[in-house]
């Protein structure tokens, strides 16, 4: 033993610190008591939540907005599998999150004690890596690697069990050195391939998705669009990687995508998919893009080499990460001429004519004309956060995203993710306006951590816009089995009333024009606010009613 003896606890929160971790969210928990005493003397920030997934969420919002891990603790048992939907999101989003779950003592394995669970049984199937610290003095050796595992390739989330007795034990062992994701890059022979590709182009199309991005990798990004006069998609909610005032940006490959831009990636020549996986939503079904050969030329650039080629054959495959291929576009010329310049400002006219008139949905409150009004009022960094349901279609199309970090929202397309992530955002970046959307469904999955707001004095603006419905569902419903309702329909609290019972503002909007003295009054209030937006139920998506969508499904049915 040395003078750097401490228990198992301190080493871990010593561990934390050395990686420069400021936040933790956490749940408290017995399992994990001498680690919640380690944090009594560290200059670490911890956010307690009210329930595991929402804390999960919160560090998912963190790690999204800083780039490196971010960190939660919760307990044993109930914990652990509370917390195991934040863990799906940052799976599938590529989101780096180390999550820390206290053990039973080790004595005590494998009887079934309280609360004891098999964690990489459980986790094994969507975390990057699932480990139990048996040792004290092999914490920093495996803090380390989870902060590479959680980082490098394809970013994604990390699962450590903790002993409780483990936690007590006493080691001298030096701390780990911080850790930085390396970066791969793209070979010159790559670089030079990829420029005859665009070259010999006549409409090629750019999109980016995927995590791992920076600021500057997002403006080398636009200066490459600039100088080849490409036109740029984003793919779903990646809408904050490109500007979305930008004159080459046209749109995003979502739920309720513009149907002029699915054309134009069906009819282009040459896609170049920076970042992103293609998967079922963005690539409509599967259906954009032929499987395993697209008929489209594919340059497919991806951080984990395993991503090239599992679901579509690429015509070059380019194993790098965002910030080094776009390091290296920089380094690519320009044809003499672009002939594709006219369809890039084609296709940005469409994104206009798409995204700037909204339609007119049943009721008296418009939720486009909402969102028109809220694209000219948010302050360009405003973080906007959402989680899933049919409300989130009318924030895609409508609003922009001008920068990077400014859209928080799950591609795994779970329910309450708005909430807590508003809450994690606010937290770590206090300075910027944040908003959550949620739906009526929606909010109730984690709208408790409002109180997380009201008790760090975190003032958010929540917007549920309540249908009465599971909306998501009930479209799908009347699609497939029209004007059978079953399961669907939602009886719901005052929602502003909610919001004054925690200490916070709460507002009710009725009519389209009530809106924008609301949120004005919220913003003003300096407190976590509601604003509580009642919509007709028939206003299924910005094209579709529940009359029109339950017509259709009978005409598909043959009229029965």
């Amino acid at each position: 033993m040395t003078d750097n003896t401490r228990t198992g606890a301190q080493i871990l929160v010593d561990q934390l610190v050395a990686q420069g971790v400021q936040h933790v969210f956490c749940v408290p928990g017995e399992s994990y008591l001498a680690v919640l005493d380690a944090f009594h003397d560290a200059k670490i920030e911890i956010t307690v939540c009210r329930q595991e997934g929402g804390a999960v969420m919160m560090a998912d919002a963190c790690a999204r907005l800083t780039g490196r891990p971010g960190i939660v603790f919760v307990t044993r048992g109930p914990g652990a599998t509370n917390a195991s939907p934040g863990i799906h999101i940052a799976e599938h989003d590529s989101s780096p999150v180390i999550l820390f779950i206290g053990q039973v003592q080790r004595e005590a394995l494998g009887r079934g004690a309280f609360q004891e669970m098999d964690y990489r049984a459980i986790y094994g199937s969507f975390a990057k890596w699932v480990v139990e610290i048996n040792d004290a003095a092999r914490i920093p050796e495996m803090v380390s690697r989870a902060f590479h595992t959680a980082m490098q390739g394809r970013p994604g989330p990390v699962v450590i069990a903790l002993p409780e007795d483990m936690q007590n034990d006493r080691a001298g062992v030096p701390d780990a050195l911080r850790v930085e994701p390396a970066q791969t890059w793209p070979g010159q022979t790559q670089m030079a391939e990829l420029q005859k590709l665009i070259w010999s182009a006549e409409s090629p199309i750019v999109i980016v998705g995927g995590s791992g991005w920076s600021p500057a990798a997002c403006a080398s990004l636009q200066r490459f669009a600039e100088r080849f006069e490409l036109p740029v998609a984003a793919s779903f909610r990646r809408l904050a990687l490109f500007n979305g005032d930008h004159p080459n940006f046209v749109g995003e490959l979502a739920l309720g995508m513009n149907p002029a831009l699915r054309a134009r990636i069906l009819a282009a020549d040459l896609v170049l998919l920076i970042g992103g996986r293609m998967a079922e939503v963005p690539s409509q079904g599967y259906e954009l893009f032929n499987i395993p050969t697209p008929k489209q030329k594919l340059v497919h650039v991806h951080a984990d080499a395993e991503e090239l080629g599992r679901v579509y054959h690429p015509t070059l495959a380019i194993h790098a990460t965002p910030n080094a291929f776009a390091a290296a576009l920089e380094g690519l010329q320009p044809p003499p001429s672009c002939p594709w310049s006219t369809l890039t400002k084609a296709a940005n006219a469409d994104y206009h004519a798409f995204s700037n008139v909204a339609p007119v949905n049943p009721g008296p409150v418009q939720l486009g004309e909402i969102m028109l009004w809220l694209r000219n009022r948010l302050p360009k960094d405003a973080i906007v956060c959402n989680g899933a349901g049919n409300y989130t279609i009318w924030i895609g199309r409508f609003l922009r995203f001008r920068r990077w970090g400014t859209q928080l929202g799950p591609v795994s397309g779970s329910m309450g993710f708005g909430v807590p992530a508003a809450v994690g955002a606010k937290r770590v970046d206090p300075r910027r306006m944040v908003i959550a959307f949620a739906g009526d469904g929606c909010f109730l999955m984690n709208g408790q951590e409002f109180a997380t707001a009201i008790q760090y004095d975190l003032p958010i603006i929540v917007v549920v816009i309540d249908n009465r419905n599971f909306g998501t569902i009930r479209m799908h419903q009347e699609r497939r089995f029209p004007g059978r309702v079953s399961a669907t329909a939602l009886r719901n609290p005052d929602f502003a009333a909610y919001a004054q019972a925690f200490g916070g503002h709460g507002e009710t909007v009725r009519r389209t024009e009530q809106f924008a003295p609301a949120f004005e009054r919220a913003v003003e209030s300096g407190v976590a606010s509601i604003i509580h937006v009642l919509v007709d139920t028939e206003a299924s998506t910005p094209t579709a009613t529940l009359a029109s969508l339950r017509a259709a499904g009978m005409a598909a049915q043959g009229g029965h």
